[in-house]
């Protein structure tokens, strides 16, 4: 039965990780000097090795005949380990096993000592999908565990185990492996394989990886069935990529505001059965080798991705600004993390190289930032600006005012149409003589008392019936005596 490479290549001891020294090391001089924690807690990205050295440690501890602090992987507990038949020694997928009962399970059977090993070792990956109560119920026997357990945690996402559950464990962080170890092992492999991998093939394997080196095996056992040398070329055919060359041309064009041409070469690449996202993500790979290079030409050559060499690079750039590199990178990337949910991602990638060729495209600041870059541009050549003139003394004409239908003004250029000639003064009116002044009549005003007649009392001159209103009817009257 066929077995894949990175499962029959699995390192069987310490010696055979890969770009793990730090870790490897301090985890065999435990061993030898008896010194081992009852509690560790890996964590990296994947495809680094930290299953790997999980497994490599609880063979180490129960080995018969250790060597130096290393599995000899010849006596019954290492084979036993191996082939996965010694139940002391159990590996537990926290992804599956996420509930506080399968916790509670797996501590009821720790309390017992091993039947066959030394150690009684559990190792739970990815330990970071446990939930909050499986913790709880974990945290009181990883604290003060029996002195035959130990166990061993994994994980790709340190922020989500807690604080309680850190302290109490040796914490190693996996780093990625560089992508000079990984040609090495690849062609290592591709010998004893007998598969005809070329160097620049495994540099090729090797940077798409992205430092996890179970990642480049599978690859290299995707173009394994290829016929002939694997190559570069064969390489990128195979796995359905671009490629540095037409890459390459494809940023030419982006960078000579060539839309026309960028498309073309996109619509090649697309009907070869290159990957929509495989080309822009080869792109952006492009772009931030340019915008390294720009940002620090001396020491560039460590961070770059390698599969662009300085030369074309330094001749890509030209006197690009940087502002120039930053919006290719950022535009890239945007597009690229939004063509998962996309429908057409064609269009998008289409759109994105549109954007890419014309600043004035993106609708924000940069348009402007464009414009003031090709003005300067045309200041620093030499090329004259039209300027225009203006007459001292003369005060500008204003523009016609037109009127429509409904008599609103409407104002137009004075180039559109001819001056409208000057209208004549309208005829005076005749004069009229003024008309006399008319007095109107009012009626006469009554006459004022007397002075006497104010300080009269009302009885004075009197009649009874004056009276009468004044004081009322009745015998009233008979005090009052009528002149």
């Amino acid at each position: 039965m066929y077995q894949a490479l990175y499962r029959k290549w699995r390192p069987k001891t310490f010696s055979q990780v890969v770009g793990q020294d730090h870790i490897t090391g301090t985890l065999q001089r435990q061993v030898a000097e008896g010194r081992t924690a009852h509690a560790y807690l890996f964590t990296g990205t994947r495809g680094t090795g930290k299953t790997t050295c999980a497994r490599i440690l609880a063979k180490a501890v129960n080995c018969l005949h250790p060597e130096d602090g290393a599995p000899c992987n010849r006596c019954e507990a290492c084979r036993g380990i191996d082939s996965g038949s010694l139940l002391d020694v159990t590996e537990l997928d926290a992804a599956s096993n996420s509930r506080v009962d399968d916790i509670r399970e797996l501590l009821s059977e720790s309390v017992y000592t091993p039947t066959v090993l030394k150690k009684r070792v559990y190792i739970i990956d990815e330990v970071h999908m446990l939930s909050t109560q499986a913790f709880n119920a974990l945290l009181k026997t990883i604290e003060e565990p029996p002195e035959h357990l130990m166990f061993i945690l994994a994980t790709t996402e340190l922020h989500k185990v807690p604080a309680t559950i850190l302290s109490r464990c040796q914490r190693f962080n996996f780093k990625r492996i560089l992508p000079r170890d990984m040609e090495k092992h690849l062609l290592r492999i591709a010998g004893a394989e007998n598969i005809p991998l070329a160097p620049d093939g495994a540099e090729i394997l090797a940077r798409m990886a992205n430092g996890a080196l179970r990642d480049a095996l599978s690859l290299l056992d995707q173009c394994r069935v290829a016929q002939g040398r694997l190559d570069s070329r064969t390489v990128l055919d195979i796995l359905g990529l671009a490629g540095s060359v037409q890459t390459v041309e494809l940023m030419d064009c982006i960078l000579r505001r060539d839309a026309a041409g960028a498309l073309t070469r996109l619509d090649e690449l697309y009907r070869g059965g290159k990957d929509v996202a495989a080309m822009l993500g080869e792109l952006g790979d492009l772009a931030r080798d340019m915008t390294i290079l720009k940002a620090a030409p001396d020491g560039a050559a460590a961070l770059l991705t390698g599969i662009y060499d300085t030369k074309t690079l330094k001749s890509l750039s030209g006197s690009q600004p940087m502002r120039r590199f930053l919006y290719l990178t950022e535009t890239i990337q945007a597009c690229c993390a939004g063509l998962g949910d996309s429908f057409q991602p064609r269009t998008d990638a289409e759109l994105c190289l549109l954007r890419l060729c014309d600043e004035g495209l993106s609708g924000d600041l940069t348009a402007l930032s464009q414009r003031i870059d090709r003005l300067e541009d045309q200041i620093s050549n030499g090329i004259s600006i039209k300027t225009v003139p203006q007459n001292s003394g003369m005060s500008p004409k204003p523009a016609p005012v037109s009127r429509d239908s409904t008599g609103t003004s409407r104002d137009e250029p004075a180039e559109d149409r001819p001056p409208m000639p000057e209208e004549p003064p309208l005829p005076a009116e005749p004069s009229r003589p003024p008309e006399p002044k008319v007095e109107e009549e009012r009626p006469p005003l009554p006459e004022e008392p007397s002075a006497q007649e104010e300080n009269a009392p009302p009885w004075e001159g009197g009649s009874k019936d004056r009276l009468e209103e004044l004081i009322g009817p009745g015998s009233q009257l008979e005090h009052f005596k009528i002149k």
